[in-house]
């Protein structure tokens, strides 16, 4: 059975020492939605939006996002990221936005919460920006993807939202 890594012998939280890890290519994946109105999916697509740019400020956002996640979660690691990629795709079908991160390092620990961080700020940032149009607007479906490296190895989130 795993344990949990953050939580010394005695129960308490602390940051995993990593010193003694080898530095290797890591790379995770995530996704996430913002599920709206088909009204407001053409608002956001018609760039006419009154705070601007939706799409290209919620990737900047989720790409700032990334870099600042051990400012975020108390035991995350400071990393020097080697590529931060946001994309922030319209969807008829949901209605709404696909949100996707990759993140990548190399380094001693791995980004996964790097990329669910990129992906929820990027969705919280989508919602920002039309929330005057659609409150009811959800934010859904954030999840890992796909985690490669370290010592764990890959990992692949199955299609349909349960690990394997």
């Amino acid at each position: 059975m795993p344990t949990l890594t953050h939580l010394d012998a005695a129960g308490a939280a602390n940051m995993v020492d990593v010193t003694d890890k080898a530095a290797t290519d890591r790379t995770a994946r995530a996704e996430g939605q913002v599920v709206m109105r088909p009204e407001t999916l053409r608002l956001i697509r018609e760039g006419d939006a009154r705070k601007g740019d939706v799409l290209g400020t919620a990737r900047l956002a989720g790409i700032m996002a990334a870099k600042r996640t051990h400012e975020l979660i108390p035991l995350c690691h400071p990393l020097l990221l080697t590529k931060v990629r946001v994309a922030c795709e319209p969807d008829e079908a949901l209605p709404g936005i696909r949100v996707t991160a990759e993140v990548r390092v190399q380094g001693s620990t791995g980004v996964e919460m790097e990329a669910l961080t990129a992906v929820s700020v990027a969705c919280l940032t989508v919602y920002d920006m039309v929330k005057a149009v659609d409150r009811g607007m959800r934010v859904e479906g954030i999840r890992l993807l796909r985690k490669s490296g370290g010592r764990s190895g890959l990992y692949e989130a199955s299609p349909e939202g349960a690990a394997r």
